[in-house]
């Protein structure tokens, strides 16, 4: 079933039913401000931090029909009837209710008709703002006038930090008061107590928010939620709507809300253009200044222009035309801004994650910025160096860096470590410095976390050696309190077959930087070590047909054929490609094990049989449902690398099935199967050992919005940036005869045509600017402003 298409000329998701499976979301704002909006208008908004600076509430675990959210009420005073520009909350026949929703780069436009009054809002964040527009449209398509009224409303917190005005009601029901001023709404938390900017965690700190008007005067108000919704009111029917009147209420303690009451009388075919504005700040500074800053629905227009275009020219540094129009829309537009945004927010704000997870998850962010970094390449720079001063001076990292209270140098060591961590600085730092072209970059000194410096390459070697100052007793990475699988149980001596091959690629990596910046000490020391590791890999970690996963401290092997549940897992057998390890005969063999035991019509099981009645000490999986989550689901993070691995031995339509296996777009006439957007991804998706087999959850922030991209583009596609240049390795399916990518690199323009021959993959003839290459690189110094490439496949 069919919810919604891709308008790929106005790179839009239109929702054209607004009862869609599960709410489909968005985001509007940039890395300071954001918020979180569904087709229906439900979300909220935070500054710097969900958890910390949700300042509108959000309850996650209720039904859409109860949701708080961004809500604009209209009543008709001769009809004594209201409704909601959104379907929900109100909720109004569909037979009657008209609504269309589109969701853009930065912002979410809600249409509907009712009753011949058309409505329409625009919700968005200027650009380097701390603070949203909603732009609101009335129009009367009815031959006679009518008299209404329109109600912006938003449900405000007591207190920021989340978990406090949710829980701690006896504190946090006394701290809210509010005031007008100059017909701006000020919703004040804590207003005795001193502001304290440079410490944002500092929940007990004075703190406000404005709600103000454009192109409108408003003839009444609320501030308390209780008189705007009624005692035992709902979103669906607030009080005050049904009364069409707003009590002009000033909240004291209890409950606050931000409401206008906005008086209308159109004539036949008049329409009605006007503004609410909520942001961060007192009425009288904050307010005032942005008011002022739009102050009329012209500059509203120029303001959300600019976000189109901002947000429009970040997607453009890649596109690609290959006939299949859902990949080209997900490519083009979906796949890109989803690393965006999950770049942006880490695991920290959805419709699931509720800022519990607050700042940015170390080893997350380090992936997510492998999708954003041909996006936002500055942002992603700031973003590394970040994360390097999240290092700690042994080579270990903080589990979670918050970019609003760290202290580089100045930190202590956490309690834990993961053995994955520091790993993917060498995915991340190397991909950066390809990138730029900056090979200085692994010269810059930076602090880490708690004591010392070092060189970006000096931080490099201490994460290696973390891992090798924590080797069990095959020789292999321990596994301390996590690798990637949180589930796992390995125990603190037990050892990790996944970041043994993390370790292996980064060994691999180091020695290609040490090589380029002439260390040949560091090179050879890196290539011992890596000759060495390699004899270990096959004597302990090879077990038949495929790569066991982990052994526990115990001696116990995980991922074995002797294991009667969880007897082979999926990321052993890719980053066993991935990492260089497993070659010829081996490397089949182990991806087409994971093919035969693993695979499912809608991608590849994270591991199989599943778990039910292995002790939790061992694997703590057992505790979820089979064919969910780390229990045997189809865990999208790893799908990318899959692709990656087929596409690493050569075999373009396998990598093609798969990608097009989980790709979201693909779901797009089946919606109610796979439920979620099909616009974005999603973490999990339900196995074949599931009851919902298909049924994908937690979409939109999940590493595999960067592994879905980066083996898209990098390894289907095959662009890929080097040191030295662009180096193409398009492994394509026979299904695309010709392709065409637009790559800007490097400050340059990179128009590609990729022609398929009978293999898909493997380069026959490489022809730069009308010269014929060898090799399948195009050296920088080859470079033009503007580039015409042909690249000719056997």
């Amino acid at each position: 079933m069919r919810y919604g298409r891709f308008d790929d000329e106005k790179k839009e998701y239109v929702i054209e039913r607004p009862d869609t499976p599960r709410p489909w979301s968005n985001y509007i704002g940039n890395t300071v401000y954001g918020g979180v909006i569904t087709n229906n208008a439900a979300g909220y908004s935070f500054y710097k931090s969900a958890g910390q600076g949700r300042y509108t509430r959000f309850i996650f675990n209720a039904l859409p029909g109860n949701y708080a959210g961004k809500y604009v009420y209209l009543f008709d005073e001769d009809l004594q009837d209201f409704w909601s520009n959104s379907w929900m909350p109100v909720g109004k026949p569909l037979k009657e209710f008209e609504s269309v929703a589109r969701h853009g780069a930065g912002y979410t436009s809600i249409e509907s008709e009712y009753k011949k009054i058309r409505s329409k809002v625009i919700y968005f964040s200027p650009l380097d703002s701390a603070f949203e527009v909603w732009k609101i449209e009335v129009e009367n398509c009815d031959e006679a006038p009518r008299k209404l009224k329109v109600f912006p409303f938003v449900e405000q917190g007591c207190n920021w930090n989340a978990l406090d005005d949710s829980n701690n009601l006896q504190y946090t029901q006394y701290i809210d008061a509010a005031k007008v001023v100059d017909s701006i709404i000020d919703i004040g938390s804590n207003i005795n107590m001193p502001e304290d900017p440079l410490h944002f965690e500092n929940k007990d700190q004075a703190r406000h928010t404005f709600m103000g008007l454009v192109n409108a005067d408003a003839s009444g108000f609320d501030t308390q939620l209780e008189d705007f919704m009624g005692m035992y009111g709902t979103y669906a029917n607030p009080q005050a709507v049904k009364n069409g009147k707003c009590t002009n209420s000033i909240a004291s303690g209890d409950n606050p809300c931000g409401a206008f009451q906005i008086d209308l009388n159109l004539a036949a075919g008049d329409k009605k253009v006007f503004a609410v504005i909520i942001g961060i700040g007192k009425a009288e500074v904050e307010g005032r200044s942005s008011l002022q800053q739009l102050n009329s629905i012209t500059l509203v227009d120029e303001a959300f222009e600019k976000v189109k275009k901002f947000n429009h020219e970040c997607l453009r540094n890649f596109t690609v035309k290959t006939g299949d129009t859902v990949f080209d829309s997900m490519m083009n537009m979906w796949s890109p801004y989803n690393c965006m945004m999950t770049f942006y927010w880490s695991r920290t704000a959805s419709m699931i994650y509720a800022g519990e997870r607050d700042g940015l998850g170390f080893r997350d962010s380090l992936q997510d910025m492998l999708g954003a970094m041909a996006i936002d390449t500055d942002e992603a720079g700031r973003r590394i160096e970040l994360l390097l001063t999240g290092q700690l001076a042994n080579g270990g990292a903080m589990p979670i860096v918050k970019p609003f209270a760290h202290k580089p140098g100045h930190e202590k060591e956490p309690d834990h470590y993961r053995a994955d961590d520091c790993m993917w600085f060498f995915n991340a730092v190397p991909d950066y410095v390809k990138e730029t072209g900056d090979i200085n970059f692994y010269k810059k000194v930076l602090p880490f976390a708690d004591k010392d410096e070092a060189t970006v390459f000096g931080h490099l070697k201490r994460a290696i050696m973390f891992n090798l100052n924590r080797l069990g007793a095959h020789g292999l990475p321990c596994g301390l309190f996590a690798d990637w699988n949180d589930a796992l149980r390995l125990g603190e001596k037990g050892e990790t077959t996944f970041v043994a091959f993390q370790l292996r690629f980064a060994l691999r990596e180091y020695n290609e930087i040490a090589t380029m910046l002439g260390d040949d000490v560091e090179a050879k020391w890196a290539s011992d070590i890596l000759e060495e590791y390699d004899e270990t890999l096959d004597k302990y970690v090879w077990d038949g047909n495929w790569y066991l996963r982990a052994y526990r401290d115990d001696g116990l092997k995980f991922g074995s054929k002797e294991n009667e549940e969880g007897s082979i897992f999926m990321n052993a057998q890719t980053w066993a490609v991935i990492s260089g390890h497993a070659k010829g005969e081996k490397a089949k063999k182990c991806i087409q094990s994971m093919d035969e035991k693993l695979t499912t019509e809608y991608g590849v099981m994270l591991s199989a049989p599943p778990f039910v009645k292995t002790d939790p000490s061992v694997m703590l999986s057992v505790l979820f449902n089979p064919g969910t989550k780390e229990n045997c689901a189809i865990f999208n993070h790893t799908q990318g690398w899959g692709v990656m691995a087929w596409a690493l031995l050569g075999n373009p339509q396998k990598a093609w099935a798969l990608m097009k296996s989980i790709l979201p777009g693909f779901y797009n006439d089946r919606a109610e199967i796979r439920q979620s957007e099909p616009y974005v991804v999603s973490q999990t998706t339900a196995s074949s050992f599931s009851p919902k087999f298909g049924a994908s959850r937690v979409p939109w922030l999940s590493g595999a919005a960067t592994w879905n991209y980066y083996a898209a583009t990098r390894y289907i596609l095959g662009i890929r940036p080097d040191y030295d240049g662009l180096k193409l390795v398009p492994c394509i399916p026979q299904q695309w005869p010709e392709v065409k990518v637009n790559r800007r690199f490097r400050g340059k323009d990179f128009n590609i045509t990729i022609k398929n021959g009978s293999i898909g993959s493997g380069i026959k003839e490489l022809n730069v600017n009308g010269e014929i290459i060898s090799g399948d690189t195009i050296p920088s110094n080859k470079f033009s402003d503007v580039n015409n490439i042909v690249v000719t496949l056997k």
